[in-house]
């Protein structure tokens, strides 16, 4: 699969909550978009993030960067109204609470879509819930790592009376196996292009 963005618009505006760089936040999106960006980008995210709306005439999206090739490692998982989609690439491992190593690009990006009416608590509970899912993941395929130092998450739902998310509630099993099958399957694939450009650029 060979794409450098990823866009996906909602059928009708639902209620975002975010860290994305761009709209991030509680807000309404009618969408949300993975953005590559180079591996040594400095640029400002803000501005560049706007023009990619403009560019491929989107408005009031959610927007998340990635240097990973998403196109290669996009992942998506689908369990009861839960659908993840997830970008992932580990390059600069972190664990909370602990001074991170120097900085290298890489980034897991987590985005929940839940076809659901909740609350802005229970989308709270939701990220809780999803990082939980992602945490453990890392752990069991062996990386000694909590996340990356830029990670990124976003859960989308509708407005409703739901409450609760957590690993006690049916959605929010539904989301913890909708991440770590996601998340997984794009570390693998992240893997493997990782090791077939290593090999393809040795002498």
């Amino acid at each position: 699969m060979r794409f450098t963005h990823f866009i996906n618009p909602f059928k009708e505006p639902m209620l975002a909550l975010s860290n994305a760089p761009h709209n991030g936040g509680l807000s309404r999106a009618n969408g949300f978009f993975f953005m590559m960006v180079p591996k040594n980008y400095s640029g400002d995210y803000r501005e560049d993030c706007q023009k990619f709306e403009w560019e491929n005439g989107i408005k009031n999206f959610v927007g998340f960067m990635t240097a990973a090739e998403i196109g290669e490692v996009l992942a998506i998982s689908r369990s009861g109204s839960v659908t993840a989609y997830v970008t992932a690439g580990v390059t600069n491992p972190a664990i909370a609470g602990e001074v991170p190593p120097p900085w290298k690009p890489g980034t897991i990006n987590i985005v929940l879509v839940i076809e659901e009416g909740l609350t802005v608590g229970a989308m709270a509970n939701a990220i809780m819930t999803a990082t939980e899912a992602k945490t453990y993941t890392l752990l069991r395929l062996g990386y000694n790592a909590t996340g990356t130092t830029s990670d990124g998450i976003g859960v989308f739902a509708f407005e409703g009376d739901k409450e609760w998310a957590g690993t006690a509630t049916e959605l929010g099993i539904n989301i913890g196996r909708t991440v770590r099958k996601a998340l997984e399957e794009s570390l693998r694939k992240w893997e493997k292009s990782r090791n077939k450009k290593a090999f393809t650029s040795s002498p």
